[in-house]
C-alpha cells in the first residue's frame, strides 16, 4: 500500500485529542482523554476517504473479535467503537504506552521475561482458537506492553474464523514471522500456523531479529525470506543464556511439518513453562478459559464491510403512539419515549366549554348557599 500522510483526528464526543501515536498502512491511532470516565484511551481511526470494501470489513473484524476476547488479561482491551461525525470508523482501546516493535532490536531482553511473554501470548492465542479464531499476524510489534507493564497482544485486523477462509485472505500476512504453508499460500491461518508464528516471535525477542533474517546488507527481500522459510532450517540462537531446552522448544514450533509442532498453543506455553521450571523460574500461570468457552453467543462476520455505528445529531425516539380508543393521554405518559406535547394539547372550543360550565356550577352553588342562609328570598 502506498505510503499517504495521516489523517486528522476526529471530533469525537467525550474525547479529548492529545496527539498522535502512530500511522499504518490503512489506520491512523491517536491520543485522546477520556471525560468519563477519566483516563487516557487510544483510537485507531480509517482515513475519511476509504472507500475499499476489505479495510471496511478488516476493521469491523477487529473490533469485533476485540469484543469477543478482550476480557482476556493479555489482550488488548476495547472500549467501544463507532463512525465519527465526519463519517470515520474509529475503535477506543486501552492505551499501552508501550510495545515489543523495536526494543528487541535494541537491548538484550532478559531469558526470563522473554519466557514470560511466551506463556502469556501462547494464553492468548489459545483463548482466540477456543473461539474458533484465528489472528494472522503475530509478531513483535502486535505486542503492546500496558501501563502496569503487561503484555498484551493487539492489532485483530486480518484475524479470521478457524472454520472459513477465501483466496483473497491468503496475501494478509507478515513474512519474517509466517510459517512456510502460509508464505506459500497453502492456507490463510491455521492453530500449526499460528504455533509457528509465536515460536518465531519468541526467537526474535531473544536473538534480536526475525529467524530467517540475514545481518547482510540486501539480504532480507521478500522472496528471500520467502525461500528461507519454505526450507525451515533453523539456526541456534547465538547466547549463552538461553538454555539447549528452550533452543529445543523454538525448534519444535518451527517444524516444516506443520504436523511436528505443538498442536496447540497451549502446548506451546506447557514446553515453555517446562523450561522456567528447569531456570528455577516460578512458571508464568496459564490464562485459558475452559474447555466450553464459545467467547460469545454470536459468532464474527467476517464479511461485513457496512459502516456500522453511524453518528446521531439528535435522538431517535422510538414510535410507541396507541392507536387504540381510549388510550388517550394516560397510555401516552407512560411511554417516556413519546413526546405527549401534542396529546396535552385541547381544542380551543372543547376548552372554552369546560371554563363556562364550571363558572356555571360555581355560581349555581353561591346562589344555593345564600337561599339557605336567608340572605336571598
Amino acid at each position: 500500500m502506498p505510503t499517504r500522510l495521516p489523517s486528522a483526528p476526529p471530533i469525537l464526543p467525550g474525547l479529548a485529542y492529545i496527539r498522535p501515536l502512530g500511522s499504518g498502512g490503512f489506520a491512523d491511532v491517536f491520543l485522546y482523554e477520556q471525560d468519563m470516565p477519566r483516563r487516557n484511551v487510544a483510537v485507531k481511526v480509517l482515513p475519511a476517504d476509504v472507500r475499499d470494501p476489505d479495510l471496511r470489513r478488516m476493521f469491523n473484524a477487529e473490533a469485533d473479535v476485540l469484543a469477543h476476547l478482550s476480557a482476556h488479561p493479555s489482550i488488548v482491551t476495547v472500549y467501544q467503537a463507532g463512525i465519527s461525525a465526519d463519517g470515520r470508523p474509529y475503535i477506543v482501546m486501552e492505551f499501552c504506552p508501550g510495545s515489543l516493535a523495536q526494543r528487541y532490536r535494541l537491548e538484550r531482553i532478559p531469558v526470563e521475561e522473554v519466557l514470560t511473554v511466551g506463556v502469556r501470548m501462547a494464553s492468548a492465542l489459545e483463548s482466540a482458537h477456543r473461539a474458533g479464531l484465528v489472528h494472522r499476524d503475530v509478531k513483535p510489534s502486535n505486542i503492546l506492553v500496558t501501563t502496569f507493564g503487561a503484555p498484551v497482544l493487539a492489532d485483530f485486523g486480518i484475524s479470521s474464523s478457524l472454520l472459513k477462509e477465501t483466496a483473497d485472505e491468503m496475501l494478509a500476512m507478515s513474512i519474517p514471522w509466517s510459517a512456510p504453508e502460509v508464505v506459500a499460500e497453502q492456507t490463510a491461518g491455521t492453530v500449526a500456523s499460528e504455533v509457528w508464528s509465536l515460536g518465531a516471535t519468541v526467537y526474535s525477542l531473544l536473538a534480536g531479529h526475525s529467524p530467517f533474517e540475514r545481518r547482510e546488507r540486501g539480504q532480507n527481500t521478500k522472496e528471500q525470506l520467502r525461500r528461507r522459510i519454505a526450507r525451515a532450517t533453523y539456526a541456534t540462537i547465538p547466547r549463552a543464556d538461553v538454555p539447549d531446552s528452550l533452543q529445543e522448544v523454538l525448534a519444535t514450533s518451527m517444524r516444516r511439518d506443520p504436523r511436528q509442532r505443538y498442536a496447540s498453543s497451549r502446548d506451546f506455553a506447557e514446553a515453555l513453562r517446562g523450561v522456567q521450571a528447569e531456570l528455577g523460574i516460578a512458571p508464568t500461570p496459564l490464562e485459558v478459559p475452559a474447555d466450553d468457552w464459545a467467547g460469545a453467543s454470536e459468532s464474527i462476520d467476517f464479511a461485513d464491510a457496512e459502516l456500522r455505528g453511524a453518528p446521531r445529531s439528535r435522538i431517535e425516539r422510538e414510535e410507541r403512539r396507541k392507536t387504540r380508543a381510549g388510550a388517550g393521554v394516560a397510555a401516552l405518559a407512560r411511554d417516556e419515549d413519546t413526546d405527549i406535547s401534542v396529546a396535552r394539547a385541547k381544542p380551543a372550543r372543547r376548552r372554552w366549554l369546560w371554563i363556562v360550565g364550571g363558572a356555571v356550577v360555581l355560581v349555581a352553588a353561591v346562589v344555593a348557599a345564600l337561599v339557605v342562609t336567608g340572605v336571598l328570598i
